[in-house]
């Protein structure tokens, strides 16, 4: 949590640094979800394909006869083992960029996610993780400086900068804020006294 939650939460400006503090400290060893999550496809993707292997082998192993038939087998598995084994690699190469772009986009201050990824142009898939994290930096940095995109991010703007309008209580017309006549016979009489 941070300082301004726990003053939320009723804690002195002191207590709420000490806290916040504490905080990070503490979620120092805890693992991002993106890396969790990308962990945990992982294992789910290697139990799969070792449940299909052990299957794979078991026919093998009960298949009598003919030595060309389980040597053509044994050729189609290794092929089909080996598809699975780049689509397997392909989507965890996906699943680590997903992230990175998620997470570039998180400390970008990004407002919606999705829509900013929409504008993200394709980087080649040869890149490795280093690169494609700069590319993507380089690309989401011009994103945030472009007028036609910066609202997509939220961007601290300078003091100064902002709306011009009508300020309240302005005095227009030689009039005060305070002086504005409540009638129409007020206002009457104030334009006549104001030309003699």
């Amino acid at each position: 949590m941070k300082k301004e939650d726990f003053i939320k939460l009723g804690f002195s400006e002191e207590d709420a640094i000490k806290a916040a503090e504490a905080s990070q400290e503490e979620l120092k060893g805890f693992i991002p979800k993106a890396r969790f999550d990308e962990v945990n496809n992982e294992k789910k993707k290697l139990e799969t394909t070792v449940a299909e292997r052990d299957t794979q082998l078991e026919t093998l192993k009960n298949t009598t006869g003919d030595v060309e038939a389980m040597k053509t087998q044994i050729t189609t598995l290794q092929a089909d083992n080996k598809k699975k084994d780049d689509e397997h690699a392909a989507e965890l190469k996906k699943l680590k960029r997903d992230a990175i772009d998620e997470s570039i986009l998180l400390e970008s201050k990004a407002k919606n996610t999705k829509a900013v990824k929409a504008l993200l142009e394709k980087i080649d898939d040869s890149v490795d993780e280093d690169s494609y994290k700069t590319l993507r930096s380089e690309q989401i940095k011009k994103l945030v400086e472009a007028e036609d995109t910066k609202f997509l991010f939220n961007v601290e703007t300078k003091p100064g900068k902002g709306f011009k309008g009508v300020k309240p209580g302005e005095k227009k017309d030689g009039i005060a804020g305070d002086d504005k006549p409540a009638t129409l016979s007020d206002a009457i009489r104030m334009h006549f006294e104001g030309n003699e």
